[in-house]
């Protein structure tokens, strides 16, 4: 089945020079751009999915500051730590992808949790608990965008199935921060913020697969111009097992538990 889904002469999963390839460029870079991972035949099925269920996605418009945090009253509202910007996107949650979805088998296959482990140096991948957070397809259409903002957690897997006409970049600056250490850097979110720091890109086409370290990264996504909506998959991980996203997330994120 896999064999449909991922081009494997392209990306031989099961082979451990290609895994620790990507792995260091993981680590040296902090952003892994597999292009045309995605068999066309699944791309094209992931998209007409899109496109079916688009009517069902929840739309929200979040206002946030960088580091994802409730405002700090120590700090002015327009002080890098509570600076507000702006995120905007429509979502369709795990449960409403088919189960015949190439995105479930993509998800659900040894070979690729296997392939995900070692590159991203964990032991054991678990889907959440929560029947919403695991597989989530990412609507932005004209003038939506992903603001400037720090991950929560270690690693995000992503797949872009559609292009928008134009906009839909995605941004980010490298090491920005050091999370564990609690250094927040505002002096370099604040140079990023004001457009005096100039961030990295990266180059994305539909059917790539990106794996990204975003928890010292700080990142965004440009927003979208033009008529085509920007198709964007998360495939979304933990650690450890009966781990569910909070209700406050989900209903943040979805509009309902």
């Amino acid at each position: 089945m896999l064999k449909q889904i991922i081009q494997l002469d392209a990306h031989p999963l099961h082979q451990a020079n290609y895994r620790q390839q990507c792995r260091d460029r993981l680590d040296r870079d902090g952003a892994l751009v597999l292009r045309g991972f995605l068999a066309p035949q699944a791309l094209a099925a992931v998209r007409a999915e899109g496109e079916r269920h688009q009517h069902q996605a929840f739309y929200a418009n979040s206002t946030h500051n960088v580091y994802l945090l409730k405002p700090d009253a120590a700090y002015a509202d327009d002080h890098p730590r509570n600076r507000a910007v702006v995120s905007s996107k429509g979502c369709i949650t795990d449960e409403e992808v088919p189960a015949d979805s190439p995105l479930r088998t993509l998800y659900n296959a040894a070979l690729f949790k296997d392939f995900l482990c070692e590159v991203l140096n964990e032991r054991q991948l678990y889907p959440y608990a929560d029947p919403l957070s695991s597989i989530n397809l990412h609507y932005a259409r004209t003038g939506q965008e992903l603001g400037w903002h720090f991950d929560n957690s270690s690693f995000a897997i992503t797949l872009l199935i559609q292009k928008p006409q134009g906009g839909g970049q995605f941004e980010y600056v490298k090491a920005l921060r050091d999370a564990d250490a609690g250094e927040m850097n505002f002096d370099g979110v604040a140079e990023v913020l004001e457009g005096r720091r100039a961030p990295d890109r990266l180059a994305i086409a539909p059917g790539d697969l990106v794996l990204f370290r975003g928890r010292n990264a700080m990142h965004r996504v440009t927003p979208t111009e033009g008529d085509a909506t920007r198709m964007l998959v998360v495939l979304a991980y933990n650690a450890e097992p009966g781990v569910s996203l909070s209700e406050t997330a989900r209903m943040t994120f979805y509009g309902r538990v």
